[in-house]
Parts: C-alpha cells; sequence; structure tokens
C-alpha cells in the first residue's frame, strides 16, 4: 500500500488585511460607536476647551516701570499757591482796614446772639485784625486758636512754594487720628472758653 501523505503544518500567524484568507471580524483599535437613538438628546456638560491650555500670566513679561514726565512750566506750578496766598492776603487786607471792634462792619455770631456762648471762631477778626497790626497779645486774647491757624498756615504756605519752585508734588493726607485730635482740641477750647476760669480765652 501507498504511504498517505503527511499535511503541512498551518501557520498560526493570520493573514494581514486585505489579503485573501484575512478574516473580517480582525479586532480594530477604534471602538464602534454606535449611532444616537432617534429622538436621543445630546450629552450636556461644558464643551471642552479647543486649541492650547491658557498659561496665566503676562504674554510679554512684566510692565515697564513708570517714567514720570517733566514737571509743568514754572508758572504753571506756582499759580496756585501764589493764588491762595493773593486771596487771603487781600481778606486780611480788609480786615486790618475795616476794624472789627466797631459794630455794624461785620455780621454777629448767631450762637452768641442767641445763646450767649463763644463759638471756636468767635473774637477770629478781631485777632485778625490785631494780628496785622502788631499786636500779638490782643489777638491772641481774642482767639488763640485763630493764632495758632495763622502760623500753621503760614508754614504750610513756605512748604508749598518751596515744592513748587522745584518742580514737586504736593500732596498732604491726615490721617484718621488727627482729624480726631483736631475736633477734640476744638472742642475742649469751645468748652474752657465758655467757662469761668477760662474768660482769658473769651475775646
Amino acid at each position: 500500500m501507498d504511504a498517505m501523505p503527511t499535511p503541512a503544518p498551518r501557520d498560526p500567524t493570520p493573514p494581514p488585511p486585505g489579503l485573501p484568507g484575512a478574516s473580517s471580524s480582525a479586532p480594530s483599535d477604534t471602538a464602534a460607536v454606535p449611532p444616537p437613538a432617534p429622538g436621543a438628546r445630546p450629552p450636556s456638560g461644558p464643551t471642552p476647551p479647543s486649541g492650547p491650555p491658557y498659561a496665566p500670566g503676562p504674554p510679554y513679561g512684566p510692565a515697564p516701570p513708570h517714567v514720570p514726565g517733566p514737571p509743568p512750566p514754572l508758572a504753571r506750578r506756582l499759580a496756585a499757591p501764589l493764588g491762595t496766598l493773593a486771596a487771603v492776603a487781600a481778606a486780611f487786607a480788609y480786615v486790618g482796614a475795616v476794624d472789627p471792634n466797631e459794630p455794624g462792619h461785620y455780621p454777629v455770631c448767631p450762637l452768641l446772639r442767641f445763646t450767649g456762648l463763644n463759638c471756636p471762631g468767635c473774637g477770629g477778626l478781631r485777632s485778625a485784625h490785631a494780628f496785622i497790626h502788631g499786636d500779638i497779645a490782643t489777638a491772641f486774647g481774642a482767639n488763640a486758636l485763630a493764632v495758632a491757624g495763622y502760623f500753621l498756615f503760614a508754614v504750610v504756605m513756605v512748604l508749598w512754594l518751596v515744592r513748587a519752585l522745584r518742580g514737586l508734588p504736593v500732596q498732604v493726607t491726615l490721617g484718621g487720628g488727627w482729624w480726631w485730635c483736631s475736633g477734640v482740641l476744638v472742642t475742649a477750647f469751645t468748652i474752657v472758653r465758655n467757662l469761668p476760669f477760662g474768660s482769658a480765652l473769651a475775646p
């Protein structure tokens, strides 16, 4: 009897897709997405941003430092302080020429007229009149707080003029403590000058 031929061994490696013998049921890298059902709503939620992720921060580096411009002309810098000084000087000149000790030239303080009490400003015009004529003692006796205000105004004006000449900005910032102290001082001055032992502070 003739011997039966031995069958050739089969290659276990599957043929590549597209060749004869390749199975159409080969696994795919992309999972099949079933089509949406009729009438179904699209999934809700935030839409993912497109493009590269946002990186916070200035895109062109830090901003350049602020460089102040040139100061305004000298005449413009001196306009405000000289105008203020001229207005105050004109008011003092009027008070120095028209004596407030004579009745009829200036209105009477309403608080003094209806209550008989001196307000913080009572005697201020008489104080200014005496101060202009060089009588500091009489000016202090008429209104000591006003005399202190005259010297404070002179200091502020000198600083204002010097900084204006140098082209420097003028900015006065007073905190809450300064306003509280000023209010307490004015209140105490008003109370004391209306008491018997403070008659030296009354006009």
